[in-house]
């Protein structure tokens, strides 16, 4: 499909899966990353706390490039109320799978656009991932492979960590990182593209 958009499209994220799905509108963008710290911010909800992550970095993006739509996102694993982040080491990425084995969990990902005039629209995209029961060998031979510590959660639904699926109940894109069809959807109502 061929879309048209009069914007100048940038994304503010450094996720070569960000990019790869983003890719698929076929539209011409840029990447330009943020140098914030993303653990600077608090909230009082996970919903709330992914919203103002991807708000944050989208508007340190949006101040380097005047007269661009940036869009940004941020994604959080969100187990019983409580966020898992990136893993640190090696016991954090084990204690992450264990608590996610034979249980269910939210993937949350905020998606922010800032529009050159400075207006901002920002939307929150949720799956539900249910885990199979994981041994401890896997659990810890996944963890050896050095999969998961770019990963929040702790696992990547689009590498090896898909061993780990029972099933998804949502947008399969959204726990990638990038709720596409969502995103496309909001574009058009906001006639930043056009079929």
């Amino acid at each position: 499909m061929k879309f048209i958009t009069k914007e100048t499209f940038v994304l503010a994220s450094a996720s070569p899966r960000r990019k790869e799905l983003f890719s698929t509108l076929g539209v011409p963008f840029e990447i330009v990353t943020s140098d914030v710290e993303e653990t600077s911010v608090q909230a009082d909800s996970v919903q709330k706390y992914v919203q103002e992550v991807a708000l944050l970095k989208t508007r340190d993006v949006a101040g380097k490039c005047a007269g661009k739509t940036v869009i940004g996102a941020d994604t959080i694993v969100a187990f019983n109320g409580r966020l898992l982040h990136k893993p640190i080491d090696r016991e954090q990425a084990i204690a992450h799978l264990q608590s996610l084995s034979n249980n269910k969990h939210s993937v949350l990902t905020a998606v922010a656009i800032i529009q050159p005039d400075g207006t901002e629209t920002v939307f929150v995209e949720e799956t539900t991932v249910i885990f199979k029961r994981l041994s401890r060998q896997l659990i810890e031979a996944y963890v050896d492979s050095g999969d998961p510590f770019d990963k929040a959660g702790g696992y990547g639904i689009q590498t090896s960590g898909a061993l780990f699926i029972e099933r998804i109940e949502g947008d399969y894109n959204n726990v990638v990182g990038l709720p596409l069809a969502s995103l496309f959807e909001q574009l058009v109502t906001m006639n930043l593209l056009k079929i």
